[in-house]
């Protein structure tokens, strides 16, 4: 196993963490929509990541999800979502969880669909070894 597929492989798994507790957090009485999307977001943000990993790519520390799929695109990757769901979703990363007044650019299902759709498709890619 190469060291890129470990780190891909560490990053799906640490996105699949965030992906439950955002499943949890959905539904649950007197959570507000900044921390539930927050962990959609870092869902989506390390999904990407992985992929990232696993094609050798090197990104700087960012929650920008949009610039994150740009760089991938720029290398002539397709990803399953358009970037106009990342640009909503990524101001939860940091923006949303200090400020008391929140702007609901996407619903939960929203996210929790971004999400979902960048874990499975980094999955897949992780499956299928990077190839």
């Amino acid at each position: 196993m190469t060291p890129q597929l470990e780190e891909a492989m560490r990053l799906l798994r640490m996105a699949k963490r965030d992906h439950a507790a955002f499943a949890v957090l959905t539904n649950a009485p007197g959570v507000d929509q900044a921390t539930v999307c927050f962990h959609a977001q870092q869902a989506a943000e390390k999904a990407i990541k992985a992929v990232m990993c696993l094609r050798g790519f090197e990104y700087r520390r960012t929650h920008d999800l949009e610039e994150l799929a740009g760089m991938l695109i720029d290398r002539g990757e397709t990803l399953p979502v358009d970037l106009m769901d990342l640009r909503r979703l990524t101001p939860y990363a940091v923006e949303f969880r200090y400020d008391d007044e929140i702007i609901h650019l996407v619903t939960r299902n929203e996210a929790g669909r971004i999400a979902e759709m960048l874990l499975g498709w980094a999955a897949d890619e992780i499956t299928r070894g990077g190839r």
